[in-house]
């Protein structure tokens, strides 16, 4: 005799959803390889309790589905595969989930807390008439959440009574998921009515450098508005470099045309958390505390003894940055 949770599955199944509770992963990638933070996102998901399933979408996703199969933890990959998908526009992409929904009756719709994330979860969350939660750092149970807001200087338990949970995870909060030992299952999408007329991809410029990139950096050095000028960041580069370090910037320096603003780190640039980051010339204005204050050491370099980043600082040395880095970037090996 069947019992009574295997029959309400049954029944689901019949209406043509596949299971309960199953969380889907909606992946970030660049069409070749799959973005780090959509890892931490699925190690994220997997805390739900659901069994785990990835969309994976764009012109070229097969390649990547591949890729997302061999993920830990991960039990089906769907895959949307259309040229109209090229670049993953969010107003193309959002389409797609929503036809997955429909289909799957997933209770929980996820997403790494970046810029594709951000434009992907409030879209189907506006569709589906629910309320999204946002940059969560901590999951309690399925319905259970912790989440910073106020620029990181509040943090909020929250519980949703949504039937389907629409959510971003902060990638820096937790560990990317193992690659290798899975074996998802790997089928397509529904079909889904895709408008190409709403938005269009102009072009994207994309800065390539041999230093670590900032999100998986464990080492990180970040220049401000101490630095007078773009010129002057090559005393940080310098730095960076005898520590194998990645490089970063506040909003100020990037406001100011001293560096490329993906270099930016802080509530409205990148979230990092490093082993060791060092902040030079930065004075520790709360939107760049918001990206930066999970790191596990953090030293200041200012002449300022007042400056707010000091705070947070578990080391800081006050002293005119262009003698200080010179001097310590000629001391290591």
């Amino acid at each position: 005799m069947l019992s009574a949770k295997s029959l309400l599955t049954k029944a689901v199944r019949l209406n043509g959803a596949t299971r309960l509770n199953s969380t889907l992963v909606v992946a970030e990638h660049d069409d070749a390889t799959l973005a780090p933070i959509t890892l931490n996102a699925i190690t994220a998901a997997g805390k739900l309790g659901n069994e785990l399933s990835v969309l994976v979408t764009g012109a070229n996703a097969t390649k990547v589905a591949e890729q997302v199969s061999k993920v830990a933890g991960v039990k089906r990959v769907i895959v949307a595969q259309d040229d109209k998908l090229k670049n993953n526009l969010p107003e193309r992409v959002a389409p797609v989930v929503l036809a997955a929904q429909k289909q799957f009756n997933f209770t929980a719709i996820t997403a790494g807390s970046s810029a594709f994330g951000r434009g992907i979860i409030p879209r189907v969350a506006a569709k589906l008439n629910v309320s999204p939660i946002s940059d969560i750092t901590e999951v309690h149970a399925a319905d259970t959440y912790t989440r910073t807001q106020y620029a990181g200087n509040a943090v909020t338990k929250v519980k949703s009574s949504s039937a389907v949970k629409l959510l971003t995870f902060r990638g820096t909060s937790f560990e990317p998921a193992a690659v290798g030992s899975g074996s998802g299952a790997v089928e397509n999408a529904p079909n889904a009515e895709i408008a190409a007329g709403n938005s269009e991809f102009l072009g994207q410029e994309l800065s390539k450098s041999e230093r670590p990139d900032l999100a998986t950096a464990k080492i990180v050095v970040s220049g401000g508005r101490g630095l007078k000028s773009g010129d002057n960041f090559k005393i940080i580069y310098a730095l960076a470099d005898k520590l194998g370090a990645g490089v970063g910037a506040s909003r100020a320096a990037v406001d100011a045309g001293y560096v490329p603003n993906d270099m930016q780190v802080g509530q409205t640039g990148k979230i990092v958390a490093p082993e060791l980051y060092i902040a030079v010339g930065i004075s520790g204005a709360i939107q760049h505390l918001a990206g930066m204050k999970d790191s596990k050491v953090i030293v200041a370099i200012n002449k300022d003894p007042d400056a707010p980043i000091f705070q947070v600082a578990d080391f800081g040395l006050k002293a005119d940055l262009f003698n200080a880095v010179p001097e310590m970037t000629a001391a290591l090996p």
